[in-house]
C-alpha cells in the first residue's frame, strides 16, 4: 500500500459544500396530496391522518394547486428556469418515517422533470458578493417526525408521529459552491430572508426550515449530514464535520462516502449508513398523479403578485430613510427585523438612531437570550418611546441600555421599567455636586493626574456614574467636574 501523500495547507483547507434545503410551505392549510390539516404542531400525535397520507389501498392523491403556486413564486425569486411540464416520481425506501414505503417527490433524470432548474442566490461575504448556484427546486411530501428517548444511537426505541407525513415541502439543491461553514450560514440567512419576504413559509416554526449538507475535503469522499433541525445548527454541524474529516486525512485514514446524523445535544455527527446511490431508491413516475402543465400565463400571474424581496427592500431603505447600505443590509437579513425597523420609523423620526440601537444593543440582547426579534417581547413602540425619553433628557444612554435589556426580557414598556427600577436620570446640579465632592475626596490621585493628562477626567466622571448607577446626567456631571478642577487650577 502506498504511503498517503501529505496535504499542503492550501489543499488541506479546500472545502466544498453543497446544501439540500427543505422548506415547509407553512402558508398552506392542508397537506400536499390530501385534505388533512397542515397545522400539526402541538397536536395529538398521529391524529391528522387519512387513507391518502397513510397510503392505504384504494386511496388516490390529488395535488394541492396552491402548493404549486408557492413553489413557482420561490423559483422566480431564485432566478430559476421554471419547467413548463413537471411530474412527480416515487422515491422508494423502506423506513418508518414513510407509511407508504415510498415518498412522492420529483426527479431530474430518467425523464423526470423537477419544478425548476438553475438559478442563483447572491449574498455578501467578506466584503464581496458571493453567488451560489441552484441545481434544482422540487416539491415533495415531508416524512413523519421521529422522536428518540435520549440520543439516536442509544435510544431503545423510536417514536413516530405521522402528522407531519405529507406536509408540502420544497427541496432546494445547491451547487457545491460554498467554501466554509460561515458562508453556509450567510447563504442560508439570505435564503431565509427571501422565503420570509415571499410569505410562503414561517421560519420561526420549529422544523419549518431544515437542511442536509454534502461536504467533502480534498483527499476525501463526499459525506452527507442529515437531520440538521434548523438553519442555526448548520454552521455548528459543518464546523464539526470539517474538523473530523481533516483529522482523518491528516492521519492517513480514508473519509468514506456515508450518511451521518447531526446530534444537536452532543454537537457531533454520528454514522448512520453507507450512502445510498440513486439506483437504491428505484425512482419511477408516480402512476396516480398526472403531469402538471405550467403555462406562461400561470407564471406571469404569479410574477405580477410577487412581493418586495430583500435586495429591493435594501435599496428602498437606503433611499427612503437615508441610512447606510450596511445598515440596510443587516436589517433586511430578516423580514421581521426589517418590519420592526419600518414600524419604529413611523413612530420616531431618526432612522439612523433606530438602526444603531437595533444593530448593537438590541441585537446583543437577542443573542444573549438566543432568540429572534420575532420571538422577543419587545414592540416597535417600546423602542421608539425609549428613544424619545433619551431625547427629553429623562434617561441617559447608559440607563437606556439597562431599560432595553429589561424590555426584551419582560415585555414591559420603558416607562414602567424606569419607575419600577428607579432609573430616572439625575439632573439636579446640587445633588450631583455633592457626589462629585465625595469623589474628589476619595480619589485625590486621579484629581492630580488631570494636571498632566486631561483625559484623566473620564475616570472621575466614571466614578460619579458608578455611584449613581449610571443615573447622573453625563453632560452636567462633566461640566461640574471641569468647573471644580478649574478652581483647583488643574486645567
Amino acid at each position: 500500500m502506498s504511503k498517503p501523500q501529505k496535504l499542503t495547507q492550501l489543499e488541506e483547507n479546500e472545502v466544498k459544500i453543497g446544501l439540500e434545503i427543505h422548506i415547509q410551505l407553512t402558508a398552506l392549510k392542508t397537506k400536499l396530496f390530501c385534505g388533512c390539516s397542515s397545522d400539526y404542531r402541538g397536536k395529538e400525535p398521529n391524529s391528522l391522518l387519512c387513507p391518502v397520507c397513510l397510503g392505504l389501498p384504494g386511496s388516490l392523491p390529488v395535488t394541492n394547486k396552491r402548493a404549486i403556486d408557492l413553489a413557482i413564486m420561490v423559483a422566480l425569486a431564485l432566478n430559476s428556469n421554471i419547467s413548463r411540464r413537471t411530474l412527480f416520481f416515487r422515491k422508494n425506501y423502506f423506513y418508518v418515517d414513510m407509511p407508504k414505503n415510498f415518498q412522492i417527490s420529483q426527479y431530474d433524470k430518467a425523464g423526470g422533470v423537477p419544478l425548476s432548474t438553475g438559478g442563483w442566490v447572491d449574498f455578501e461575504s467578506n466584503a464581496s458578493i458571493k453567488r451560489v448556484g441552484i441545481i434544482r427546486l422540487q416539491i415533495e411530501e415531508d416524512p413523519a417526525r421521529l422522536a428518540y428517548h435520549g440520543t439516536i444511537d442509544s435510544s431503545p426505541y423510536t417514536l413516530v408521529d405521522y402528522n407531519r407525513a405529507g406536509i408540502a415541502l420544497l427541496e432546494i439543491v445547491t451547487e457545491p459552491d460554498i467554501d466554509s461553514a460561515d458562508e453556509a450560514r450567510l447563504f442560508l440567512q439570505k435564503l431565509r430572508s427571501i422565503i420570509e419576504h415571499l410569505g410562503v413559509s414561517n421560519g420561526d416554526l420549529q422544523g419549518s426550515m431544515r437542511c442536509d449538507a454534502n461536504i467533502s475535503l480534498k483527499g476525501g469522499k463526499r459525506v452527507e449530514i442529515k437531520n440538521i433541525s434548523s438553519f442555526r445548527e448548520v454552521k455548528r454541524a459543518l464546523q464539526y464535520e470539517i474538523i473530523r474529516q481533516k483529522q482523518l486525512i491528516r492521519r492517513g485514514s480514508t473519509v468514506k462516502q456515508e450518511t451521518r446524523h447531526w446530534d444537536e445535544d452532543r454537537r457531533i455527527t454520528i454514522s448512520l449508513r453507507t450512502k445510498e446511490t440513486e439506483s437504491d431508491y428505484r425512482y419511477f413516475p408516480e402512476p396516480d398523479l398526472v403531469p402538471i402543465e405550467i403555462s406562461k400565463t400561470w407564471i406571469e400571474k404569479i410574477q405580477s403578485k410577487m412581493p418586495e424581496l430583500p435586495d429591493a427592500r435594501k435599496t428602498r431603505l437606503v433611499k427612503e430613510f437615508d441610512i447606510p447600505e450596511y445598515d440596510a443590509g443587516v436589517l433586511t437579513s430578516s423580514k421581521a427585523l426589517a418590519d420592526f425597523f419600518e414600524e419604529c420609523c413611523k413612530l420616531y423620526p431618526d432612522a439612523k438612531k433606530i438602526s444603531n440601537w437595533m444593530m448593537t444593543d438590541l441585537a446583543r440582547n437577542l443573542k444573549e437570550l438566543g432568540i429572534e426579534i420575532s420571538e422577543s417581547k419587545i414592540k416597535p413602540k417600546y423602542l421608539s418611546d425609549m428613544l424619545k425619553l433619551i431625547d427629553k433628557g429623562e434617561i441617559s444612554g447608559k440607563i437606556a441600555k439597562k431599560v432595553l435589556s429589561q424590555i426584551v426580557g419582560t415585555g414591559d414598556p420603558p416607562q414602567k421599567i424606569i419607575i419600577k427600577e428607579n432609573l430616572t436620570k439625575i439632573s439636579d446640579k446640587t445633588r450631583i455636586q455633592k457626589i462629585i465632592d465625595k469623589v474628589f475626596e476619595e480619589f485625590p490621585k486621579a484629581v492630580q493626574d488631570t494636571k498632566t493628562d486631561p483625559n484623566a477626567i473620564n475616570y472621575l466622571v466614571g466614578q460619579v456614574m458608578s455611584k449613581t448607577r449610571g443615573k447622573a446626567d453625563p453632560e452636567i456631571t462633566n461640566k461640574l467636574i471641569r468647573k471644580k478642577l478649574a478652581k483647583y487650577k488643574t486645567i
